[in-house]
Protein backbone atom coordinates (compact mmCIF):
# COMPACT_ATOMS: atom_id res chain seq x y z
CA UNK A 1 0.00 0.00 0.00
CA UNK A 2 1.43 3.46 -0.71
CA UNK A 3 -0.38 6.67 -0.12
CA UNK A 4 0.50 10.34 0.30
CA UNK A 5 -1.16 12.66 2.30
CA UNK A 6 -0.79 16.34 3.55
CA UNK A 7 -1.99 17.07 7.17
CA UNK A 8 -4.69 19.44 5.67
CA UNK A 9 -6.21 16.76 3.43
CA UNK A 10 -6.22 14.30 6.30
CA UNK A 11 -8.30 16.80 8.25
CA UNK A 12 -10.64 17.54 5.22
CA UNK A 13 -11.38 13.77 5.00
CA UNK A 14 -12.22 13.45 8.69
CA UNK A 15 -13.62 16.81 9.54
CA UNK A 16 -11.73 16.98 13.10
CA UNK A 17 -13.91 18.85 16.08
CA UNK A 18 -10.55 20.30 16.71
CA UNK A 19 -6.73 20.62 16.47
CA UNK A 20 -3.89 20.48 18.57
CA UNK A 21 -0.32 20.99 17.41
CA UNK A 22 0.97 20.55 13.82
CA UNK A 23 3.11 18.90 12.01
CA UNK A 24 4.98 19.44 8.04
CA UNK A 25 5.21 15.80 7.75
CA UNK A 26 3.19 14.28 4.47
CA UNK A 27 1.49 11.08 6.14
CA UNK A 28 3.33 8.16 4.04
CA UNK A 29 1.80 5.23 6.25
CA UNK A 30 -0.89 3.92 8.77
CA UNK A 31 0.50 2.49 12.01
CA UNK A 32 -0.55 1.47 15.55
CA UNK A 33 0.39 3.81 18.02
CA UNK A 34 3.28 1.37 19.08
CA UNK A 35 4.83 0.77 15.96
CA UNK A 36 4.39 4.42 14.19
CA UNK A 37 7.48 6.42 13.15
CA UNK A 38 7.11 10.13 11.85
CA UNK A 39 5.44 10.68 8.71
CA UNK A 40 2.85 8.26 9.81
CA UNK A 41 -0.58 8.24 10.46
CA UNK A 42 -2.29 6.33 13.88
CA UNK A 43 -5.23 6.57 16.16
CA UNK A 44 -6.35 6.12 19.76
CA UNK A 45 -9.45 3.48 18.92
CA UNK A 46 -9.21 1.37 22.64
CA UNK A 47 -8.51 3.40 25.95
CA UNK A 48 -6.61 -0.04 26.85
CA UNK A 49 -4.02 1.98 24.64
CA UNK A 50 -4.41 5.73 25.56
CA UNK A 51 -0.82 5.49 27.43
CA UNK A 52 0.65 5.16 23.92
CA UNK A 53 -0.12 8.37 22.79
CA UNK A 54 2.58 9.84 24.94
CA UNK A 55 5.20 7.85 23.07
CA UNK A 56 3.96 6.96 19.82
CA UNK A 57 6.30 8.37 16.80
CA UNK A 58 3.71 8.89 14.73
CA UNK A 59 3.28 12.42 13.01
CA UNK A 60 -0.56 12.47 13.23
CA UNK A 61 -2.75 11.12 15.66
CA UNK A 62 -6.27 10.25 15.84
CA UNK A 63 -7.41 10.74 19.41
CA UNK A 64 -11.77 11.32 20.97
CA UNK A 65 -12.80 14.68 21.28
CA UNK A 66 -12.38 14.68 25.63
CA UNK A 67 -8.69 13.58 24.70
CA UNK A 68 -6.80 15.97 27.45
CA UNK A 69 -2.89 14.95 26.27
CA UNK A 70 -0.53 17.57 24.50
CA UNK A 71 1.35 16.94 21.47
CA UNK A 72 5.01 16.60 21.50
CA UNK A 73 7.11 18.98 19.07
CA UNK A 74 6.28 18.17 15.74
CA UNK A 75 2.80 16.19 16.10
CA UNK A 76 -0.76 16.71 15.43
CA UNK A 77 -3.83 15.39 17.16
CA UNK A 78 -6.82 15.70 15.40
CA UNK A 79 -9.65 15.44 18.04
CA UNK A 80 -12.85 13.22 16.31
CA UNK A 81 -16.09 11.96 17.83
CA UNK A 82 -14.49 8.53 16.77
CA UNK A 83 -11.18 7.78 16.08
CA UNK A 84 -12.03 4.61 14.42
CA UNK A 85 -14.74 5.53 12.15
CA UNK A 86 -12.60 8.36 10.80
CA UNK A 87 -9.69 6.15 10.31
CA UNK A 88 -12.03 3.88 8.17
CA UNK A 89 -12.99 7.01 6.76
CA UNK A 90 -8.82 7.88 5.66
CA UNK A 91 -8.73 4.10 4.60
CA UNK A 92 -12.01 3.92 2.48
CA UNK A 93 -10.34 7.14 0.40
CA UNK A 94 -7.19 4.75 -0.03
CA UNK A 95 -9.06 1.90 -0.75
CA UNK A 96 -11.15 4.02 -3.66
CA UNK A 97 -7.90 4.18 -5.03
CA UNK A 98 -6.80 0.77 -4.65
CA UNK A 99 -9.99 -0.79 -6.36
CA UNK A 100 -10.62 2.05 -9.12
CA UNK A 101 -14.35 2.35 -10.30
CA UNK A 102 -15.84 -0.06 -12.90
CA UNK A 103 -14.12 -0.18 -16.49
CA UNK A 104 -16.77 -0.26 -18.47
CA UNK A 105 -16.41 -3.85 -20.81
CA UNK A 106 -17.03 -7.37 -21.12
CA UNK A 107 -13.16 -9.12 -21.65
CA UNK A 108 -12.81 -10.89 -24.90
CA UNK A 109 -12.43 -14.67 -22.66
CA UNK A 110 -15.92 -13.79 -20.70
CA UNK A 111 -18.78 -16.30 -22.03
CA UNK A 112 -22.19 -14.01 -22.11
CA UNK A 113 -25.15 -15.28 -23.15
CA UNK A 114 -27.01 -13.16 -25.76
CA UNK A 115 -30.24 -12.03 -24.05
CA UNK A 116 -27.89 -11.19 -20.49
CA UNK A 117 -28.60 -7.41 -20.36
CA UNK A 118 -25.35 -5.46 -19.58
CA UNK A 119 -25.09 -1.91 -18.32
CA UNK A 120 -23.08 -0.02 -21.28
CA UNK A 121 -21.01 1.53 -17.79
CA UNK A 122 -20.46 -2.05 -15.90
CA UNK A 123 -17.23 -4.32 -16.27
CA UNK A 124 -17.27 -8.21 -16.87
CA UNK A 125 -13.64 -9.43 -16.37
CA UNK A 126 -11.75 -12.06 -17.42
CA UNK A 127 -13.10 -16.10 -17.42
CA UNK A 128 -16.59 -14.76 -16.24
CA UNK A 129 -19.86 -16.66 -17.21
CA UNK A 130 -23.16 -15.00 -17.66
CA UNK A 131 -26.10 -17.03 -18.52
CA UNK A 132 -29.60 -16.14 -20.29
CA UNK A 133 -31.81 -13.91 -18.67
CA UNK A 134 -28.96 -12.11 -16.53
CA UNK A 135 -29.70 -8.52 -16.17
CA UNK A 136 -26.69 -6.45 -14.40
CA UNK A 137 -26.87 -2.84 -13.55
CA UNK A 138 -24.74 0.54 -13.95
CA UNK A 139 -21.23 0.60 -13.17
CA UNK A 140 -21.23 -2.80 -11.33
CA UNK A 141 -18.17 -4.75 -11.32
CA UNK A 142 -18.00 -8.84 -11.88
CA UNK A 143 -14.19 -9.47 -11.31
CA UNK A 144 -12.83 -12.73 -12.98
CA UNK A 145 -14.21 -15.98 -13.03
CA UNK A 146 -17.40 -14.91 -11.35
CA UNK A 147 -20.78 -17.12 -12.43
CA UNK A 148 -24.06 -15.13 -12.83
CA UNK A 149 -26.78 -18.09 -13.36
CA UNK A 150 -30.01 -17.95 -15.35
CA UNK A 151 -32.17 -14.78 -14.69
CA UNK A 152 -29.84 -13.31 -11.95
CA UNK A 153 -30.17 -9.66 -10.90
CA UNK A 154 -27.46 -7.64 -10.20
CA UNK A 155 -27.98 -3.61 -9.27
CA UNK A 156 -26.18 -0.64 -9.88
CA UNK A 157 -22.64 -0.20 -8.10
CA UNK A 158 -22.46 -3.97 -7.22
CA UNK A 159 -18.43 -5.64 -6.27
CA UNK A 160 -18.27 -9.09 -7.26
CA UNK A 161 -15.23 -10.34 -5.94
CA UNK A 162 -13.12 -13.49 -7.56
CA UNK A 163 -15.15 -16.52 -7.49
CA UNK A 164 -18.27 -15.76 -6.36
CA UNK A 165 -21.52 -17.90 -7.53
CA UNK A 166 -24.65 -16.60 -7.69
CA UNK A 167 -26.79 -19.67 -8.63
CA UNK A 168 -29.98 -19.00 -10.55
CA UNK A 169 -32.55 -16.33 -9.70
CA UNK A 170 -30.49 -14.60 -7.51
CA UNK A 171 -31.17 -10.90 -7.16
CA UNK A 172 -28.72 -8.37 -5.28
CA UNK A 173 -29.62 -4.88 -4.57
CA UNK A 174 -27.37 -1.84 -5.61
CA UNK A 175 -23.79 -1.12 -3.82
CA UNK A 176 -23.42 -5.05 -2.84
CA UNK A 177 -20.30 -6.14 -2.09
CA UNK A 178 -19.48 -9.83 -2.33
CA UNK A 179 -15.95 -11.32 -1.85
CA UNK A 180 -14.37 -14.07 -3.00
CA UNK A 181 -15.51 -17.57 -3.74
CA UNK A 182 -18.62 -17.01 -1.82
CA UNK A 183 -21.85 -18.80 -3.03
CA UNK A 184 -25.54 -17.92 -3.15
CA UNK A 185 -28.25 -19.59 -4.22
CA UNK A 186 -26.80 -23.47 -3.43
CA UNK A 187 -29.59 -25.84 -2.38
CA UNK A 188 -31.38 -25.52 0.93
CA UNK A 189 -30.54 -28.97 2.68
CA UNK A 190 -33.48 -30.53 2.64
CA UNK A 191 -34.58 -34.46 3.10
CA UNK A 192 -36.85 -36.82 4.19
CA UNK A 193 -36.53 -40.52 4.83
CA UNK A 194 -38.61 -42.28 2.88
CA UNK A 195 -38.40 -46.19 2.93
CA UNK A 196 -35.07 -46.05 4.93
CA UNK A 197 -33.39 -44.06 1.77
CA UNK A 198 -33.26 -39.69 2.48
CA UNK A 199 -35.17 -38.47 -0.47
CA UNK A 200 -34.03 -35.02 -1.66
CA UNK A 201 -36.82 -32.14 -1.08
CA UNK A 202 -36.37 -29.48 -4.42
CA UNK A 203 -35.44 -26.32 -3.47
CA UNK A 204 -37.04 -23.91 -5.98
CA UNK A 205 -36.86 -20.65 -4.16
CA UNK A 206 -34.42 -17.77 -4.66
CA UNK A 207 -31.57 -15.38 -2.72
CA UNK A 208 -32.73 -11.86 -2.19
CA UNK A 209 -29.55 -9.55 -0.85
CA UNK A 210 -30.89 -6.07 -0.49
CA UNK A 211 -29.12 -3.01 -0.65
CA UNK A 212 -25.93 -2.02 1.21
CA UNK A 213 -25.44 -5.50 2.11
CA UNK A 214 -21.35 -6.75 2.43
CA UNK A 215 -21.05 -11.35 2.22
CA UNK A 216 -17.80 -12.24 3.28
CA UNK A 217 -15.18 -14.63 1.87
CA UNK A 218 -16.45 -18.56 1.50
CA UNK A 219 -19.99 -17.77 3.13
CA UNK A 220 -22.69 -19.54 1.53
CA UNK A 221 -26.66 -18.85 1.38
CA UNK A 222 -28.94 -21.00 0.51
CA UNK A 223 -31.74 -20.73 -1.86
CA UNK A 224 -35.29 -21.09 -0.43
CA UNK A 225 -37.02 -24.53 -0.31
CA UNK A 226 -40.05 -22.05 -1.63
CA UNK A 227 -40.24 -18.15 -1.75
CA UNK A 228 -36.89 -16.26 -0.55
CA UNK A 229 -33.72 -16.24 1.43
CA UNK A 230 -33.65 -12.84 2.28
CA UNK A 231 -30.62 -10.52 3.92
CA UNK A 232 -31.55 -7.28 4.55
CA UNK A 233 -30.56 -3.64 3.77
CA UNK A 234 -26.83 -2.78 5.55
CA UNK A 235 -26.32 -6.33 6.85
CA UNK A 236 -22.54 -7.24 7.11
CA UNK A 237 -21.96 -10.86 6.77
CA UNK A 238 -18.03 -12.10 7.94
CA UNK A 239 -16.33 -15.06 6.04
CA UNK A 240 -17.59 -18.46 6.18
CA UNK A 241 -20.93 -17.96 6.97
CA UNK A 242 -23.54 -20.29 6.74
CA UNK A 243 -26.74 -18.97 5.96
CA UNK A 244 -29.96 -21.85 5.59
CA UNK A 245 -33.18 -21.79 3.19
CA UNK A 246 -35.46 -19.32 3.89
CA UNK A 247 -33.75 -17.72 6.62
CA UNK A 248 -34.94 -13.49 6.64
CA UNK A 249 -32.11 -11.70 7.90
CA UNK A 250 -32.96 -8.08 8.94
CA UNK A 251 -31.25 -4.47 8.21
CA UNK A 252 -28.49 -3.83 9.69
CA UNK A 253 -27.54 -6.80 11.34
CA UNK A 254 -24.26 -8.28 11.81
CA UNK A 255 -22.95 -12.07 11.29
CA UNK A 256 -19.33 -12.56 12.38
CA UNK A 257 -17.17 -15.32 11.43
CA UNK A 258 -18.24 -18.87 11.52
CA UNK A 259 -21.79 -18.16 12.03
CA UNK A 260 -24.64 -20.75 10.81
CA UNK A 261 -28.10 -20.14 10.77
CA UNK A 262 -30.61 -23.04 10.06
CA UNK A 263 -33.66 -23.13 8.01
CA UNK A 264 -36.60 -20.85 8.71
CA UNK A 265 -35.35 -18.87 10.67
CA UNK A 266 -35.77 -14.65 11.28
CA UNK A 267 -33.59 -12.46 12.67
CA UNK A 268 -34.76 -9.25 13.07
CA UNK A 269 -33.03 -5.77 12.35
CA UNK A 270 -29.97 -5.15 14.48
CA UNK A 271 -28.64 -8.18 15.34
CA UNK A 272 -25.16 -9.15 16.73
CA UNK A 273 -23.91 -13.02 16.04
CA UNK A 274 -20.14 -13.45 17.42
CA UNK A 275 -18.57 -16.23 16.27
CA UNK A 276 -19.00 -19.56 15.40
CA UNK A 277 -22.92 -18.69 17.02
CA UNK A 278 -25.56 -21.28 15.95
CA UNK A 279 -28.74 -20.39 15.23
CA UNK A 280 -31.10 -23.53 14.66
CA UNK A 281 -34.37 -23.79 13.46
CA UNK A 282 -37.73 -21.84 12.99
CA UNK A 283 -36.33 -19.46 15.67
CA UNK A 284 -37.08 -16.18 15.76
CA UNK A 285 -33.99 -12.95 17.33
CA UNK A 286 -35.97 -10.14 17.74
CA UNK A 287 -34.36 -6.79 17.01
CA UNK A 288 -31.24 -5.68 19.07
CA UNK A 289 -30.65 -9.12 19.99
CA UNK A 290 -26.88 -9.61 20.82
CA UNK A 291 -25.18 -13.49 21.10
CA UNK A 292 -21.75 -13.97 21.97
CA UNK A 293 -18.98 -16.20 20.57
CA UNK A 294 -19.91 -19.65 20.34
CA UNK A 295 -23.79 -19.31 21.27
CA UNK A 296 -26.12 -22.02 20.61
CA UNK A 297 -29.30 -20.30 20.05
CA UNK A 298 -32.22 -22.95 20.56
CA UNK A 299 -35.20 -21.01 21.26
CA UNK A 300 -36.49 -17.63 20.33
CA UNK A 301 -34.97 -15.15 22.17
CA UNK A 302 -36.69 -11.92 22.61
CA UNK A 303 -35.94 -8.07 21.51
CA UNK A 304 -32.73 -6.22 23.26
CA UNK A 305 -31.57 -9.49 24.85
CA UNK A 306 -28.35 -10.24 25.01
CA UNK A 307 -27.10 -14.25 24.85
CA UNK A 308 -24.54 -16.20 26.15
CA UNK A 309 -23.39 -20.21 26.02
CA UNK A 310 -24.28 -23.53 25.08
CA UNK A 311 -27.61 -23.73 25.30
CA UNK A 312 -27.79 -20.01 25.11
CA UNK A 313 -29.32 -18.08 28.12
CA UNK A 314 -29.22 -14.74 29.19
CA UNK A 315 -25.45 -12.77 29.40
CA UNK A 316 -25.70 -12.44 32.88
CA UNK A 317 -26.69 -15.87 33.96
CA UNK A 318 -24.10 -17.40 32.03
CA UNK A 319 -21.41 -15.59 33.58
CA UNK A 320 -22.43 -16.46 36.94
CA UNK A 321 -22.75 -20.25 35.67
CA UNK A 322 -19.59 -20.00 34.65
CA UNK A 323 -17.70 -19.04 37.47
CA UNK A 324 -19.90 -21.48 39.45
CA UNK A 325 -17.77 -24.21 37.35
CA UNK A 326 -14.90 -23.00 37.92
CA UNK A 327 -15.59 -23.52 41.53
CA UNK A 328 -16.52 -27.11 40.75
CA UNK A 329 -13.54 -28.90 41.55
CA UNK A 330 -12.93 -27.20 45.11
CA UNK A 331 -16.54 -27.68 45.90
CA UNK A 332 -16.57 -31.68 44.87
CA UNK A 333 -13.15 -31.46 47.59
CA UNK A 334 -14.92 -30.24 50.21
CA UNK A 335 -17.77 -32.01 49.44
CA UNK A 336 -15.84 -35.52 49.87
CA UNK A 337 -14.03 -33.98 52.95
CA UNK A 338 -17.65 -33.70 54.76
CA UNK A 339 -18.42 -37.15 53.62
CA UNK A 340 -15.07 -38.73 54.80
CA UNK A 341 -16.20 -37.00 58.06
CA UNK A 342 -19.64 -37.69 58.41
CA UNK A 343 -19.27 -41.65 57.56
CA UNK A 344 -16.91 -42.70 60.89
CA UNK A 345 -19.59 -40.51 62.76
CA UNK A 346 -22.70 -42.13 61.18
CA UNK A 347 -20.20 -46.15 61.84
CA UNK A 348 -20.63 -44.81 65.57
CA UNK A 349 -23.88 -44.76 66.01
Amino acid sequence: MQLTFTPDEIAAIVQPRAARGGTAATIRGISALATARAGDLSFLGNPKYKGEVATTAASLILVPADFEGEPRAGQLFLLVDNPSVALARVCARIEHALQPPAVPGVHPSAVVAADAQIAASAEIGPLCVIEPGVRIGERACLQAAVFAGRGTVIGDDCRLMPGVRLYAGCQLGRRVRIHANAVLGSDGFGYELVGGRHEKIPQIGCVVIEDDVEIGAGTTIDRARFGRTVVGEGTKIDNLVQVGHNVAIGRHCILCAQVGISGSSTLEDYVVLAGQAGVGGHITLGRGVRAGGQAGITTDVPAGAYVNGNPAVPFMLERRIAVLHRRLPDLFHRVDALEAQIKPAAAGT
